[in-house]
Order: C-alpha cells, then structure tokens, then sequence
C-alpha cells in the first residue's frame, strides 16, 4: 500500500529587503522553518528533548518582493478582516478602496504581510508572537 503524504503548508512572506522590519520577519520565518526541517529529519533515536519545547511543521515558504495580485489582496483581507484595509494599503479605508488604490500604485501596499494560504491566515507587520502564533497552529504532517 502506499502512503502519500500531505503536501507543504505554502507561507508568503510579502518582503521588502529595505524595511528592517521585514528583514527581521524573513529571518524569523527562516529559522523556524529550518528547525521545523531539523526536527522532521532527525533521527528518532537520538536525544532530542531540546525540540520538544517547540514542535512545528515544515512549511514551503515562498518570499516576494511583488506587491500581491488582486485576487491575493482580496484573500488577505478576507483572512484578516476588511477593517484592516488601512494597515495593508496605505490610505484604504475599506476593500474597494483597498482594491482600487493598489491597481493606481502599488508602492502603497504596506510590507511585512505573511500568509498562510492553505489554511486562512495573515499577519500584518512583524509581530514575532502573532508570526510565531501562525506558524506553530500548522497541522502537523500527516499521511494519507
């Protein structure tokens, strides 16, 4: 018989390398992920108690320097909640607006915004907690 396993929970990290508050979630994501990677591998026999504290699934993460598309922006906002038009596009007061200001320039969409696609989330900003919240309500791999 033969066992498929789930595939990858995909997160987005919406990245602006110039923002050192991006930066800093990019590293966040990239160091959970390379310890959710390190737990999976790791030999079942060997000590490691360490891991225990905190145990996450691996995730693809996927990191774009694009503004999101419409399709994307109407997701996030339905994740997030249309009130928070403001705090992803600069001078949105609701999601038309949201919509319309981001197609007339999109250097007013607000970086670091992370998205888990698969299972209906987004932080806004680089609050490490709400990051590390998201990451870590993951569904563990599981197979099928």
């Amino acid at each position: 018989m033969f066992r498929f396993h789930k595939a990858l929970d995909v997160i987005t990290l919406f990245h602006k390398p110039s923002l050192p508050a991006s930066t800093r979630v990019l590293n966040i994501l990239k160091q959970v992920s390379a310890h959710a990677s390190e737990g999976a591998t790791e030999d079942q026999a060997s000590d490691h108690s360490h891991q225990n504290k905190i145990q996450r699934s691996e995730f693809e993460l996927n990191v774009t320097e694009e503004p999101p598309t419409s399709d994307q922006l109407r997701t996030i906002l339905e994740y997030v909640g249309a009130r928070r038009a403001k705090d992803i596009i600069d001078g949105a007061r609701d999601e038309g607006d949201a919509m319309r200001l981001l197609k007339e320039d999109s250097k007013r969409f607000k970086r670091p915004v992370i998205v888990d696609w698969n299972n209906g989330r987004a932080v806004i900003g680089d609050s490490e907690s709400e990051i590390l919240k998201m990451v870590g309500e993951l569904p563990k791999g599981e197979t099928v």
